[in-house]
């Protein structure tokens, strides 16, 4: 009795349920991710050979850099407080145009009494200013103490929450600098700190 053939077909798999899954976790990714913050001077952070993530929010980031210091605090509402909160203890009335672009500035180095100024300026004449730092004279003019109270009291007030600090120092920075910064922690009794730091191999034995 003759074998009977079964006619060959072609398979095909439908691919459409995949592509909407990868496009929808590709959209998911980009929507999510946090942009990297460009340092207004370079910064070369000195080699760790322990690695412990740095939290993706409610961190307050001081960076030391050419002996200056700059701040930058996660969330745009956090930012707005803060910055009303400071315009209120300076005597300076910043118009809510000013607050919403000073809620959209993820970093800045400059005294508060040039800030409206720098507010003023657009995206790529910010790059290209060269901004002074924060005051910090423990003694005198301490303009990063009041940013770093008023920014903690604002996400207490908004969240109610401990901002995390955290230093971000070039590894060729001057003592001085970073002690200035300890220092204005530790008057407010701020004893637990983050320092960021790259990534070291371990020493071959």
């Amino acid at each position: 009795m003759p074998r009977v053939k079964v006619a060959r077909k072609s398979t095909s798999i439908d691919m459409t349920a995949m592509c909407d899954v990868a496009f929808l976790l590709l959209t998911f990714f980009i929507l999510t991710a946090k942009p990297r913050t460009e340092d207004p001077v370079p910064v070369d952070i000195p080699a760790s050979s322990i690695e412990q993530p740095i939290p993706d929010d409610n961190v307050l980031m001081l960076t030391v850099g050419q002996n200056k210091v700059f701040f930058s605090v996660d969330g745009n509402d956090i930012r707005k407080q803060t910055l009303i909160q400071m315009g209120e203890k300076y005597k300076i009335n910043f118009t809510p145009d000013e607050q919403t672009k000073f809620a959209g500035l993820p970093i800045f180095g400059v005294p508060i009494a040039q800030l409206k100024s720098f507010l003023a300026l657009d995206a790529d004449q910010k790059k290209e200013f060269k901004q002074p730092g924060i005051p910090r004279d423990t003694t005198n003019n301490n303009e990063l103490s009041d940013w770093i109270r008023e920014a903690r009291r604002a996400d207490v007030s908004l969240h109610n929450k401990a901002l995390r600090i955290s230093i971000k120092g070039d590894n060729k920075e001057e003592y001085p600098v970073i002690k200035d910064v300890i220092t204005v922690l530790q008057k407010q009794k701020i004893n637990k700190f983050n320092l960021v730091t790259t990534l070291r191999a371990a020493p071959k034995k």
